[in-house]
């Protein structure tokens, strides 16, 4: 059990892990709660007081929610104490893989970043502030008011019966207003406007999920050959269909130029394998690939090539 879901039990509530198939803001909530799982687990009070987060704890745990995309503020202090402090990754590069990732989710859901990230700052920590009151509030400000100005009396007989006729009155010219607005008798009036359906978003996103055989660093035979496997996994909404891993550099080892990857369902995992022969004499070899499509572009220009890296001796 994690430290949060211990705090939540002794609270009586559980952190409710968002479905990252449910849509592109519970996906990039799920990115999120990876990050945390590989910093350690920390709780949300931890990182937002011994590691320095500058937003409150109840923002931190909105964003992971799922259920609003949080502010670019409150998503890059959930990322920096995490990546940047705790498990040392580059600052700007971190900056830049993560912004890009906010940013296809704002775009995913129709609205643009400033859009997002307005609708986010009012609703991230409403929930979450509630459930952690622990005082018991005074009076509203409408029942104060309620207080200093209590309900009039009834009003007198002459008063009642002047508000009747003016009432009255307006209710005459309304009528004589529609029935000069409304079209003739037998005559349709303008069609009503129908609203469009909404379109559903379909974004695509991948999430690297380890080496399979020869990790970095394994070492192997002069002019053997051996096969290199990732796994990867379509954490979009749309198949993987007519894609590649595409080789960016070349080393003293060999490779293909390409590999096909076989049609991956949303969700799914798939392990891709390429065939590599070692140098003939002592070498390093460190061998990028990216996905691309058919036609060769590439794809998440936001991401990190995936790399063989081993040593020939």
């Amino acid at each position: 059990m994690s430290q949060d879901e211990g705090a939540a039990s002794r609270r009586g509530r559980k952190p409710i892990r968002p479905d990252p198939a449910s849509g592109p803001v519970a996906l990039f909530a799920h990115h999120l709660w990876e990050l945390k799982e590989q910093a350690g687990d920390p709780s949300f009070a931890e990182m937002a007081s011994r590691l320095g987060a500058a937003a409150s704890k109840s923002s931190l745990a909105a964003a992971a929610r799922g259920s609003a995309l949080p502010t670019w503020e409150t998503t890059w202090e959930f990322v920096r104490v995490l990546a940047v402090d705790r498990l040392g990754q580059d600052r700007e590069e971190t900056r830049r893989e993560w912004r890009a990732r906010w940013e296809q989710a704002a775009h995913a859901t129709g609205a643009d970043t400033e859009t997002a990230s307005d609708a986010a700052s009012h609703t991230e920590t409403a929930p979450q502030a509630a459930a952690d009151l622990e005082t018991v509030a005074g009076p509203t400000e409408t029942e104060a008011l309620m207080v200093q100005h209590p309900e009039p009396r009834a009003r007198s007989a002459p008063a009642t019966s002047l508000i009747a006729a003016v009432v009255a009155a307006a209710a005459g010219v309304g009528a004589a207003l529609f029935a000069w607005l409304a079209p003739p008798s037998g005559q349709a009036g303008p069609a009503a406007r129908s609203t469009p359906a909404p379109s559903v978003s379909f974004f695509d996103d991948s999430v690297f999920e380890g080496d399979v055989t020869h990790p970095d660093g394994t070492v192997v035979r002069k002019g053997a050959e051996f096969t290199k496997v990732w796994r990867i996994r379509n954490a979009g909404t749309v198949p993987w269909t007519n894609r590649y891993l595409t080789r960016l550099n070349d080393t003293p080892c060999k490779a293909p130029k390409r590999v096909e990857i076989r049609t991956v369902r949303p969700g799914e995992s798939v392990e891709i394998a390429v065939r590599v022969r070692a140098a003939g004499s002592p070498a390093q070899c460190k061998i990028y690939w990216k996905m691309t499509d058919k036609a060769g572009a590439e794809l998440f220009a936001a991401k990190k090539p995936i790399f063989l890296d081993v040593i020939v001796a």
